[in-house]
């Protein structure tokens, strides 16, 4: 292709539950978006078919694109999806003698995660999962580490050949090795790992061993064991599947290595040395794009809300900055990793819709059709009805026009279904029960959205509310109403919003480390200076980490931007702040008194002015390393504005739509022929083969020169 501007060189990929959008973008920052059914069991035919179906609309082939992209960046659910059914490898795991049933014990808030709040109230409905790894794989190993990281209790190194022959015979297909306090002193680790690679060598096996010094030296056994497990438990497996998808991109001329979304938000190689990051990575996409298009367009305050098949995932950006959660929970499991602090309701479009046999009310999911997205699509093989079922049936979505035609949709199987299962036990028309299954939903989300953002001390008054994922234009009216919100944006791309996401994550890779770090407020400048020694120590351990993960990438040293951080507190206090370092080294008592200072300032601004507390001192309880290598971004949309008038190509006709229990007749558009400026009343709906955006009657929307349609109650 002679025009340069028009090369093709970034691609996201958001595999979700029920649909793999793709997102690419070209060198003069145009995009494209498409979009697929997902395929649990070839992701990789899903994002080729994803691909063909958005790079059409350039009018251009696989074959000529792929060989001109510079990266490609995945996200998807499929390795969460393999820890939640416990189909990952078997794992034998080396702990301290006496602590075998630490593991299989568990943290005891892991018995009601995700439960609601009735739920947690009653022990009688607790329950544990089955351990990553059962008691039988589980040995122990004498030797002790102390808190201080001394060693009062030397290896028995005999042991650990015992262990390690216990669970090769077994069957093992992978170890791993956490014991007490490895944060502090990973020797005994690190010894019993080569003592379990000698014998694996002497045997003829190369199964991986993990320690948890060299993966997640943080504190927290639970935490840590978890995290290291999971990585040979669920990551080795899915590095198997990213591994197709590259080599399936590779037979159509690609040239890159594939990145994978990681849970801090940036993106790392699928030969990433520390895979579980990438564990949850879907969501996140579209908390990174929407910070990327709130520093575009100067919002400093967004809520986002993404809803998809599954799931109604929220999450707050404030002062242009998202929140990172230390010890979060993923599929049940309470995990060292920092994660975007995000939080999920179990209900979207493909959320199944039941009736309760002993209340008689409207019971929404947790379970899901996911791709097969319900009755109303025949070849799906579903039998319960799901929202999307309700949809259909109520006239908001065109069943004709789903992912661009190629699934037709029965209207009469969908009405069939709801009036067996729902409208009859309750004693309702089949309209009437659809739209209550609605606006149950939307109530709902409306609830969680407003508590999500109240529970943290804001009020929606000062935020910009981001509405995106394939169904998230249909449910925005109802989900927003009545919270006030400064404004409620929708995307065009919002069904490719979390690839768009993918596309504007930094390469980057992160390494925390926890380190123990205190300077009482009559401290001496001697331990100022000690203090910046240790957390300086720390940071060039994991620069190295930073340095050796983009080596493997090709990358050296010089075209890796390192940026410092750590985790303050005031000493006594529970909770700590993650704070960008100001400086790039640290070694004496002016860039102690300059950390403390970048302290003071953020805890201000999370919390208030008048709530810091210099007095009780500092404490420094871990220190991180993140490192940069600069990557094409997509750039914001602009198009000159054509006044409010919808062109005549944009309409479609009209169809009948039920809201709020009265029929209408709502006037229909196409979302691609829409001009910048139009402006359209409700009752309106606006296709795409991709999303479809509902404006009811009492709302109006306009479409902006960066194609964001601006919904508004009238």
């Amino acid at each position: 292709m002679n025009n340069l501007a028009h090369l093709v060189e970034v691609m996201g990929i958001d595999a979700g539950g029920t649909m793999t959008d793709t997102f690419f973008v070209r060198a003069d920052g145009e995009f494209v978006v498409g979009k697929a059914q997902s395929n649990p069991n070839d992701e990789a035919s899903a994002v080729m078919e994803s691909s063909g179906d958005a790079l059409h609309l350039w009018g251009r082939k696989l074959e000529e694109v792929y060989p001109e992209l510079v990266t490609a960046v995945y996200s998807g659910t499929a390795m969460l999806n393999r820890v939640v059914q416990r189909k990952g490898m078997k794992v034998g795991l080396i702990v301290n003698r006496g602590m075998e049933d630490f593991h299989r014990m568990g943290r005891g808030i892991q018995c009601y995660l995700g439960y609601s709040l009735e739920d947690r109230l009653h022990l009688n409905t607790h329950r544990y999962d089955e351990p990553l790894v059962p008691a039988e794989r589980t040995v122990g190993v004498t030797e002790r580490v102390d808190c201080h990281g001394d060693i009062v209790i030397p290896l028995r190194e005999k042991e650990a050949v015992e262990a390690t022959t216990r669970l090769l015979d077994q069957g093992a297909q992978a170890i791993a090795i956490v014991f007490l306090h490895a944060h502090k002193n990973g020797k005994h680790e690190r010894r019993v790992a080569e003592i379990a690679r000698e014998i694996l060598a002497r045997r003829g096996s190369n199964i991986p061993v993990f320690t948890s010094v060299d993966y997640y030296p943080t504190r927290k056994e639970s935490h840590r064991s978890n995290t290291t497990i999971l990585e040979a438990y669920a990551a080795e497996p899915s590095r198997k599947t990213l591994l197709g998808i590259s080599d399936r991109m590779r037979g159509v001329g690609a040239k890159y290595d594939l990145r994978v979304m990681a849970s801090h938000g940036g993106t790392i190689s699928w030969k990433a040395k520390e895979l579980a990051r990438t564990l949850v990575s879907g969501p996140i996409g579209g908390v990174i794009g929407s910070k990327f298009l709130g520093e575009a367009l100067g919002y400093d305050n967004i809520a986002c809300s993404d809803i998809g098949g599954t799931s109604f995932d929220m999450a707050l950006i404030t002062k242009g900055e998202f929140a990172i959660q230390k010890d979060p929970n993923m599929a049940r499991l309470l995990v060292s990793l920092p994660l975007v602090a995000m939080d999920s309701v179990g209900a979207g479009a493909g959320s199944f819709v039941r009736v309760d046999p002993y209340s008689q009310s409207i019971k929404l999911g947790p379970d899901s059709a996911g791709y097969r997205v319900g009755c109303c699509w025949e070849e799906g093989g579903i039998d319960t009805v799901t929202v999307s079922d309700c949809h259909v049936v109520l006239g908001y979505l065109n069943p004709d026009n789903f992912l661009g035609g190629a699934l037709k949709l029965n209207v009469e199987r969908a009405r069939q279904a709801i009036k067996t299962q729902v409208a009859d036990p309750l004693g309702l028309t089949v309209e009437k029960a659809a739209g209550g299954v609605i606006e149950i939903l939307d109530q709902s989300l409306r609830g969680h959205l407003r508590s999500m953002i109240n529970a943290k001390g804001y009020n929606p008054l000062d935020f910009v509310c981001f509405s995106y994922g394939g169904a998230g234009p249909v449910h925005t009216y109802g989900y927003t109403e009545g919270l006030g919100f400064k404004d409620v944006i929708i995307p065009a791309w919002a069904a490719g919003f979390s690839a768009f996401g993918c596309a504007t994550a930094e390469f980057e890779y992160r390494y925390d480390k926890s380190v123990d770090i205190a300077v009482p407020p009559s401290a001496s400048d001697g331990t100022k200076t000690a203090s910046c020694v240790t957390l300086q120590q720390a940071w060039d351990e994991l620069a190295e980490k930073v340095i050796e993960e983009f080596r493997i990438n090709g990358f050296k040293p010089e075209d890796v931007i390192l940026k410092p951080g750590f985790s303050m507190q005031y000493l006594g206090q529970l909770n700590d702040l993650e704070i960008d370092s100001p400086l790039g080294t640290v070694s004496s008592v002016e860039d102690w008194n300059r950390i403390v200072e970048a302290f003071d300032e953020t805890y201000a601004r999370v919390y208030a002015r008048a709530a810091r507390s210099p007095e009780l001192g500092f404490g420094i309880t871990g220190a991180i390393m993140r490192g940069i290598v600069a990557t094409k971004k997509p750039k914001v949309p602009m198009e000159p504005e054509e006044g409010p008038t919808p062109p005549r190509d944009s309409e479609l006709g009209s169809r009948p739509f039920y809201q709020r229990g009265v029929w209408k007749i709502a006037k229909l558009y196409s979302m691609e022929a829409l001009r910048a400026g139009n402006e359209i009343a409700g009752p309106a709906v606006i296709e795409s083969p991709a999303t479809t955006l509902v404006v009811p009657e009492g709302w109006s929307t306009r479409l902006d020169s960066h194609r964001l349609f601006h919904l508004r109650e009238v």
